[in-house]
């Protein structure tokens, strides 16, 4: 069969570690047989954001907001340890918080269920839809070492020279201080790509921070959400028949586990990051939850909800064997294939997507999947693959669809 033409490239952002192998095996056995795939590829892999000093992930951002479209592999976010093993010249910021910044939006991501792999909370009946807020707080934070005693302060210097001062802390003895941030302007965004995805999916949406302790940073988060919901949504909140409500993030953890799911649960940026592993993990896998972040111009960006599998990639850095699970991933490629489909009026690529999808689903329904899956599900005699082998089974199932 001839291979599907693209008109527009795709950014690419290559990552690291397990999953940077995944990447190819997947380019190599499900896209490029296919599709004349063409994509603007940046490697944001650990050594070459070391190399540029970090430009390369700026890079893919502005390339995102040019093309309208990208796919990203899962990154490492450096910690001390990290440091030493990659001889880093600073211990970079999270790839997806300086892209999620230059781009603003939310991070829209839900499990991706199977038959076969029941949710561990049994009462969840539909999937739940995490709406993360993809800007600021610890995640473009400023922190400090405070070496021993002295006086910590919070200053805001206005443009007009006035300044607005309070203590933090006296310190006695050593400690640390975090300054985090966030803006009205990007709340509002985030407010209003959750109204609009719960109208366009008719879902209800929560919206959980912790304003009770944080009286005034959680507070105007909560404040914002329901001036726009009363100006701007309430009367088509109640035409299509669906419910917004504002709880405290632990009154949220309790109601999510007794709820039959189908709805959409917004949380600021560090709660959705957690509440979204919890989600997924308790549908079967990290590896089984979509990831788009969509900015309030119309920019998408896809990528898997997990971290880069340390512990697998060591493994196969020795020659032993891996099953690792690559569905996230697939799903990430799909994604985007399918929005770049749909913006360049390409129905052959939209249904190349969807098949893609249902390939690695029914592989897995037929019984063949990565360990992690094997341990938990409700079907009898599985067969356990390895990293590769699963990518194959999945490329004979497509092979069979199209």
């Amino acid at each position: 069969m001839a291979k599907i033409e693209m008109k527009t490239p795709l950014v690419e952002m290559d990552g690291d570690e397990m999953t940077r192998i995944l990447w190819k095996m997947i380019k190599d056995e499900l896209l490029l047989p296919f599709i004349d795939l063409k994509t603007e590829y940046y490697d944001l892999g650990l050594e070459y954001r070391n190399e540029t000093n970090d430009q390369v992930t700026i890079d893919s951002a502005e390339a995102t907001k040019k093309y309208g479209v990208a796919v990203k592999c899962a990154t490492i976010t450096p910690n001390a340890a990290r440091m030493t093993e990659y001889n880093l010249k600073e211990m970079w910021k999270s790839p997806n918080g300086t892209i999620r910044a230059a781009l603003d939006g939310t991070v829209f991501r839900a499990p991706i269920q199977v038959k076969g792999i029941e949710p561990c909370v049994k009462n969840w009946e539909k999937p739940i839809t995490l709406a993360r807020h993809a800007y600021g707080d610890v995640y473009k934070n400023t922190e400090i070492k405070v070496p021993g005693a002295g006086k910590a302060e919070l200053v805001f210097t206005g443009a007009d020279g006035k300044e607005i001062r309070q203590t933090i802390q006296e310190f006695d003895g050593p400690g640390i201080i975090q300054g985090i941030h966030n803006t009205d302007k990007s709340i509002t965004s985030f407010a209003k790509a959750c109204f609009n995805y719960a109208l366009d999916t008719k879902q209800d949406l929560w919206f959980a921070t912790k304003d009770t302790i944080s009286k005034i940073y959680d507070h105007n988060f909560k404040d914002i959400f329901q001036d726009i919901y009363d100006k701007e949504y309430k009367e088509k909140f109640e035409e299509a028949g669906i419910e917004y409500f504002y709880t405290l993030i632990d009154d949220a953890v309790a109601r999510v586990m007794k709820a039959k799911g189908g709805f959409i649960w917004a949380c600021k940026n560090y709660d959705g990051d957690v509440m979204s592993d919890m989600v997924s993990s308790a549908c079967g896998s990290l590896a089984m939850m979509t990831s788009v972040l969509v900015s309030p111009s119309g920019v998408y960006e896809y990528e898997a909800a997990h971290g880069t599998v340390q512990r697998h990639y060591y493994k196969h850095l020795k020659g032993e064997e891996t099953s690792t699970n690559s569905v996230a991933t697939i799903f990430a490629w799909t994604g985007a294939l399918r929005k770049r489909g749909e913006m360049d009026t390409i129905p052959e690529l939209m249904e190349f997507a969807d098949k893609l999808e249902k390939a690695t689903l029914s592989t897995i329904e037929s019984g063949k999947m990565t360990k992690d899956l094997a341990l938990i599900t409700s079907m009898k005699d599985v067969t356990v693959l390895n990293s590769e082998n699963f990518i194959k089974a999945v490329r004979e199932s497509l092979e069979a669809l199209l």
